[in-house]
């Protein structure tokens, strides 16, 4: 019997050796894999952290020029809201003028002549 049991003893170790050789391949391939991921993540992130720099310039170049150009039609609007004033300004004058000649002429004018936005002006000054 002691024969029987040495091979079987032989066999059951083989296939225990198979088995862990195995296992221990399949450990190495896991491994790999996660190492592989690993190198993967940290290329990509070290890839994002070279291109920050560069797309913050970029980021702040677009903004700076945006800036200007917004700057320059605020200007420009400025300008144009002050011409506008002075224009309405001078049409004040001259229609306050003008009623003040009629008035002294002894012509009243008619209340329908005026806009409701020039009566209600006309009320506050």
């Amino acid at each position: 019997m002691t024969g029987t049991w040495g091979v079987a003893a032989g066999i059951i170790g083989s296939i225990l050796g198979a088995a862990a050789l195995l296992g221990s391949g399949l450990f190495a391939a896991r491994a790999t894999r996660a190492a592989a991921r690993t190198t993967a993540e940290a290329t990509r992130a070290q890839a994002l952290a070279a291109a920050e720099p560069a797309q913050r310039a970029a980021d702040l170049a677009s903004f700076r020029e945006i800036r200007d150009e917004m700057k320059f039609k605020i200007e420009k609007q400025d300008e144009r809201i002050d011409q506008l004033g002075s224009l309405v300004l001078a049409y004040s004058v001259t229609v306050d003028r003008l009623i003040h000649r009629m008035r002294h002429r002894g012509i009243t004018p008619d209340p329908t002549d005026f806009h409701d936005q020039v009566r209600e002006h006309m009320r506050t000054r």
